[in-house]
């Protein structure tokens, strides 16, 4: 589950990290009176920031014409004006494709006067099976990009998950950046709290881009500008709290109702949409289909525990996506047993109308009884006995099927 960054840096401030001070507000009216109370305490300027689950605000557009997701802004009247065209307007990025996001909220905070950036990242390290911390001084831009272009900017620090970040590896990353004196002191408290937001909160991801160095009226200080924050689904539980920041608008309403059966469900941009058991299955599902000239709909893995229902309610998800133009079930039975699987392709048939190709390949546990119930039914499915057959069957059907 994702976050916006005002709420990111809401729990990075009940560790202590410094943020600039701001509100989130979803009218112009509210982000008006805020900016006033900040022209008022002395500031200068104030920044509008778009709060979508997607990078790339700044450089993205709005669709009735307004250029950047990020808006500086030198008085209330202004910041009214901007927030009229931001609230309800939908911004178009990098990462949210043509359709865009609708922008329900503003970030509204005092801007920040910059004088260096930084990047700082908390995640795990599946190499090491251990928590890392990320620095590079390349801030503003993004990862992938710096580790194209300049590797050697990327600094890491593994960190033992029994103890947590250590005070002497929160100054080795700070010394890294460049931080000196007392600037190296509140640098390192940083870094340690930002860790410790990232724990505590089971969070897959925290991204501060940019970490700024920032002048202010008592010296240079470290502030987090952006924050970007992800967490392990499986922990919800735990976290109450975070749970009800979940914005749902933010999220395909496939994945909504995927998660209410809990079905790993991703929508992807291809047409024939697929149904496995098992992640590395899935995703060798999905190669295979690419080898043979298609392009995945979506990820699906059912899992090892679903029952008749829950693979109907995947059929219903797969055929609620309109670019589907046919399905490929692919099932090894361990856990999860073939027979189940026939039995909630056949209640779907008998519920919702399959009228898309459909080959279901079933190894493994009770795969010949699953088998015979499809073959004895009058759905009209193709099978398959290996996976090979099984993705060159539907890449063939959906390249023939009318469009």
């Amino acid at each position: 589950m994702n976050i916006h960054e005002y709420q990111a840096k809401l729990l990075l401030g009940r560790h202590g990290v410094p943020a600039p001070t701001g509100v989130a507000c979803d009218t112009p009216l509210k982000a008006k009176d805020f900016a006033q109370e900040l022209f008022e305490q002395g500031q200068r300027r104030v920044v509008l920031k778009a709060q979508i689950h997607a990078g790339g605000r700044g450089k993205g557009t709005f669709k009735n014409g307004l250029k950047g997701g990020v808006q500086i802004c030198g008085d209330a009247e202004e910041v009214y004006e901007r927030a009229k065209k931001m609230l309800g307007g939908t911004l178009v990025t990098n990462q949210t494709g043509p359709e865009g996001r609708v922008v329900s909220h503003l970030l509204v905070e005092a801007a920040s006067d910059i004088k260096k950036e930084f990047y700082l990242a908390v995640l795990l390290d599946r190499a090491t099976s251990r928590p890392m911390v990320m620095v590079s001084t390349e801030g503003g831009m993004e990862i992938e990009t710096i580790a194209r272009e300049k590797p050697e900017k990327i600094l890491k620090e593994i960190v033992d998950p029994a103890v947590g970040l250590m005070p002497y590896q929160a100054r080795k990353l700070a010394v890294a950046l460049g931080f000196t004196g007392d600037m190296l002191h509140s640098a390192s408290k940083l870094f340690l709290g930002v860790y410790q937001t990232w724990w505590e909160n089971d969070a897959s991801l925290l991204e501060i881009n940019p970490l700024c160095v920032v002048e202010q009226p008592g010296g240079k200080a470290s502030l987090v500008v952006d924050a970007k924050m992800s967490f392990d689904d499986n922990a919800l539980y735990r976290h109450p709290d975070i749970l009800a920041m979940r914005d749902l608008a933010e999220e395909s309403p496939l994945e909504i109702e995927a998660s209410k059966y809990t079905l790993n469900y991703i929508k992807l941009d291809g047409n024939i949409a697929c149904m496995v058991n098992g992640a590395g299955l899935a995703m060798a599902t999905m190669d295979i289909i690419q080898h043979f000239g298609g392009r995945p709909a979506n990820f699906l893995d059912v899992g090892g525990g679903a029952k008749k229902e829950h693979v109907t309610a995947a059929f219903k998800i797969i055929l609620g996506d309109p670019n589907v133009r046919g399905i490929l079930v692919n099932i090894f039975g361990g856990i999860m047993q073939c027979d189940i699987i026939a039995q909630g392709i056949l209640a779907a048939a008998r519920e919702i109308d399959i009228n898309v190709p459909l080959v279901v390949r079933l190894a493994g546990a009770n795969a010949d009884i699953g088998n015979k119930m499809i073959a004895e039914s009058d759905l009209k499915v193709a099978s398959a006995s290996s996976l090979t057959e099984a993705a060159s069957k539907i890449v063939q059907a959906v390249a023939q099927s009318p469009k």
